[in-house]
């Protein structure tokens, strides 16, 4: 019903930005919210930001809103991840996720649809 296609990863120097985009498609992939998510080795995946589908609303993790902007086109169809300052501790496969429940969506459950994921390494 709704796939997605995570790009925009890649080695990056600490204090760096980023840009991640997430390209979604389906007959009625404007009625959902769209997510990021990131996991890194040896630890649970964890939510980054949501963003409703009309794009006027959003929500971060703990402690990520001051550095990480998502943003979501005028079809919208792509969602992006602006990152800044990043640090070593950022380093994790991100993924895009989409769902139509806005209740509960910290958790990975929540979600219907998940892409294959795009990774992002921060180094010292």
């Amino acid at each position: 019903q709704v796939q997605l296609v995570e790009s925009g990863g890649g080695l990056v120097q600490a204090g760096d930005s980023l840009r991640l985009s997430c390209a979604a498609s389906g007959r009625t992939v404007n009625n959902y919210l769209l997510a990021w998510f990131r996991q890194a080795p040896g630890k649970e995946r964890e939510f980054v930001a949501i963003i409703s589908s009309s794009g006027r609303s959003t929500a971060y993790g703990d402690s990520l809103k001051d550095r990480f902007s998502i943003s979501r086109d005028n079809t919208g169809n792509t969602v992006y991840l602006h990152m800044t300052r990043l640090t070593p501790e950022d380093t994790a496969v991100y993924y895009c996720a989409a769902t139509t429940d806005s209740l509960t969506y910290t958790r990975r459950a929540t979600y219907n649809y998940w892409g294959q994921g795009t990774q992002v390494t921060v180094s010292s």
